[in-house]
């Protein structure tokens, strides 16, 4: 197939791109490069060093003979630009990355919250637009987020995007209808998740588009079987207080020797998945489209879940590392359980890639060969969700300034 992977210059953008290229796809990334533009922004780099999109795309080439294309096309500014490419090259499948995808990021400033609300919102709209526009029958693969659930603790599973329902009608009777599990962000990121979900059902009902919705659980690890081909198509990894997920950022806190920042009690449940079982469900999400006409079918993508101070302890065990209970700058229940539904990747043959302690070394392998590019004072999270919450974070868990007094 013609792919197009909006953002593919992404943490998952990135290797999903290399995935389908080495399954014989012609891969078109489609990116505006905010994401390096953020990093100069925040005067942070990733741990790993990245070349440019052009001299990846061209080391693959190199060491495979397959050609990944890049585009350099601004999706929420640059409609007219993207319906002309969309009508040229009329791809039979997009896969959609292109939204700013960090919580804390969209929480820093009102600066951040407008800039992801415009950015994300636009960017969806303006690609389904387009393809409306240009009569284009693609199958539409849109990464989100188990976030757009919420984390409170309901007591029960959560189903795969829609909930059945029974409603009560005039005449007394009971009728049952599926909804859209009821939204519940904990950030302007989310809320962005939140608004894609309906635009997403709208055009499918509207026009037909046939679209998968994708609710991710929070990815870890750093190589695929691809990116390990050659030392120049490592991925990128994010280990700040803003972009720095948070199982990578406690792995290379314990690589260089800080301590492991949880946050609050720890007792927030998170899913997970890892990034190799990241690109997999992308992949099988293509080989099972939907009908046109279909409404929109959502899969939560996620293998596993756990509590972060339990990460925290694991990862503490595991190197030796010291964990501190930090406030916390998200406005969240202190504690939540989290029960998810996932039988449709696993029916389709997804076998999971499970946190073992093999995998996890890996990661700080990877963060001691590269612990020279670490900025510690980055490393803090103190972008906080609220204006009284912002005076309460600590912004020097290592207590440098109090070792430098006297």
């Amino acid at each position: 197939m013609k792919i197009a992977v909006l953002g593919g210059d992404g943490f998952v953008g990135w290797p999903t791109s290399l995935h389908l290229s080495a399954q014989g796809h012609d891969v078109h990334i489609i990116d505006n490069l905010s994401r390096r533009w953020i990093d100069t922004e925040l005067g942070v780099q990733s741990l790993t060093p990245m070349d440019s999109i052009q001299e990846r795309t061209r080391i693959w080439h190199q060491e495979t003979g397959r050609r990944i294309h890049f585009h350099l096309i601004d999706l929420a500014r640059d409609y007219e630009v993207l319906k002309a490419w969309l009508a040229e090259e009329r791809p039979d499948a997009i896969i959609h990355f292109a939204e700013q995808r960090a919580a804390p990021y969209s929480m820093k400033s009102d600066r951040h919250k407008n800039y992801t609300v415009n950015n994300n919102v636009n960017a969806s709209h303006n690609l389904l637009n387009a393809m409306v526009e240009v009569g284009l029958d693609s199958h539409l693969i849109h990464l989100g987020t188990m976030g757009v659930y919420g984390y409170s603790t309901v007591g029960a599973a959560i189903p795969e995007g829609y909930l059945p329902v029974g409603i009560e009608t005039m005449a007394g009777d009971t009728v049952q209808q599926d909804i859209l599990y009821p939204a519940n962000p904990g950030s302007i990121y989310h809320m962005t998740k939140c608004l894609d979900q309906l635009v997403f059902q709208f055009y499918a009902k509207n026009d037909g588009v046939r679209i998968t919705d994708l609710h991710q659980g929070i990815v870890w690890g750093t190589h695929t079987d691809q990116t390990r081909l050659h030392d120049q198509l490592v991925n990128r990894f994010d280990y700040d207080g803003d972009y720095g997920t948070v199982l990578n950022r406690f792995l290379i806190q314990a690589a260089i020797g800080y301590p492991l920042t949880v946050h609050g009690t720890g007792g927030q449940t998170r899913a997970f998945i890892h990034i190799q079982d990241s690109v997999r469900c992308i992949e099988l999400a293509l080989k099972n489209p939907p009908g046109r006409g279909d409404k929109v079918k959502i899969f939560n993508q996620m293998t596993e879940t756990h509590r972060v101070r339990d990460l925290a302890e694991l990862v503490a065990r595991m190197t030796g590392g010291t964990v501190a209970y930090l406030p916390n700058p998200r406005k969240e229940a202190a504690e939540n359980d989290l029960v998810v539904k996932n039988e449709q990747f696993l029916a389709l043959g997804l076998d999971p890639t499970t946190l073992e302690q093999g995998l996890l070394s890996e990661v700080v392998d990877v963060a001691k060969k590269f612990a020279y590019r670490v900025d510690r004072s980055r490393i803090p999270a103190v972008s906080a969700w609220t204006k009284d919450i912002a005076p309460t974070l600590e912004r020097d868990p290592e207590g440098k300034r109090l070792k430098s007094v006297g």
